[in-house]
């Protein structure tokens, strides 16, 4: 993946999460999803400038570390951090070349972190890693875009986010440029869009098993803000999916 396009972003990445989709769909799907850290350890994979790595701590994660290939993602986290201390730790690194953990971790999740893998090989060494950093049983939750979204179907404009077909394929599946509709700054990145199979053969192939691709479910709150039929878009087609498994 390229370092630079995320390096450039650095602190508008902070300002996704404001964004409709995020706010009442992502972030609330995903959290209900990895349910209840308290007392865990947790390896954040992407974790970007840290969003989730701070809320698994708020939420009773006894130990946090995010790892990015970002420096300017990890720098950000860490004035986070400084700034609002959670006891999180970061660092910078590659989950397709994670180092070795003193300790096995009860949790790992990966926040668009496969879709940056450039071809199978790759995508099956993080896999990999992350099962060789996990516990025997614990869990690893993915979100990534979903493999069944319609380019030419209703798009997910109107909750904060284009995503266009950039006409080159990576070895998973085509790539795509996401582009997140900031007020007055919107932010581009380009990453693949891997198919099922890809995921799947992946992480069974690292030892991962009971896979399960999970829907994301717009929350009461967005439903009480905008109304059922705002997010008909969405529920017609759904940009994002979630997968959990064992390990």
């Amino acid at each position: 993946m390229s370092v630079q396009q995320y390096d450039e972003i650095g602190e508008a990445y902070e300002g996704f999460k404001s964004l409709l989709l995020e706010r009442y769909a992502a972030v609330p799907s995903f959290l209900a999803l990895v349910g209840d850290v308290r007392g865990k350890s947790v390896l954040d994979l992407a974790s970007g400038t840290g969003f989730y790595s701070r809320e698994f701590k708020r939420r009773g994660a006894a130990e946090v570390l995010g790892i990015d290939i970002s420096g300017e993602m990890i720098a950000v986290a860490q004035k986070l951090e400084e700034h609002d201390p959670l006891g999180v730790h970061y660092e910078v690194g590659d989950a397709s070349e994670l180092r070795p953990f003193e300790q096995r971790f009860d949790v790992a999740v990966g926040v668009h972190l496969l879709n940056y893998a450039e071809d199978l090989a790759t995508m099956e060494r993080m896999c990999r890693n992350v099962h060789r950093s996990l516990k025997p049983g614990a869990e690893f939750f993915v979100v990534n875009q979903s493999p069944d979204f319609r380019f030419d179907g209703p798009s997910p404009e109107k909750y904060g986010f284009r995503s266009e077909l950039t006409g080159e394929e990576a070895g998973t599946g085509p790539r795509v440029r996401t582009t997140a509709l900031l007020d007055g700054n919107p932010v581009s990145f380009v990453s693949a869009l891997p198919r099922r199979e890809a995921h799947e053969e992946s992480l069974r192939a690292a030892g991962f098993s009971e896979l399960t691709w999970v829907p994301l479910e717009v929350s009461d709150a967005g439903v009480r803000e905008f109304g059922a039929d705002f997010w008909a878009d969405f529920r017609a087609n759904p940009p994002l999916e979630m997968l959990r498994c064992r390990a």
